[in-house]
């Protein structure tokens, strides 16, 4: 019997879920923070970090992530 969390998710199933997505969104900083240098640039801003979620994730994925991050950062911006 294994503790059930978040609608029924077993809790080590939410925490290799957790421990995948720190793995990706550390892959994406990293990525991102080379395009900065590369280009010479003092900012990260929204558009490194999509140039490299679609270096990073394949290509629907990539998609699907680029739709819900400007989506987000649409919603933040107004």
């Amino acid at each position: 019997y294994q503790r059930r969390v978040h609608g029924g998710v077993s809790k080590r199933s939410m925490g290799i879920m957790n421990s995948f997505i720190n793995d990706i969104f550390e892959k994406i900083a990293l990525e991102a923070s080379k395009l900065v240098r590369y280009n010479k640039k003092h900012t990260l801003s929204s558009r490194e970090v999509q140039t490299a979620v679609r270096l990073i994730l394949p290509g629907e994925l990539a998609k699907h992530a680029v739709s819900e991050g400007t989506k987000a950062v649409t919603k933040y911006s107004s």
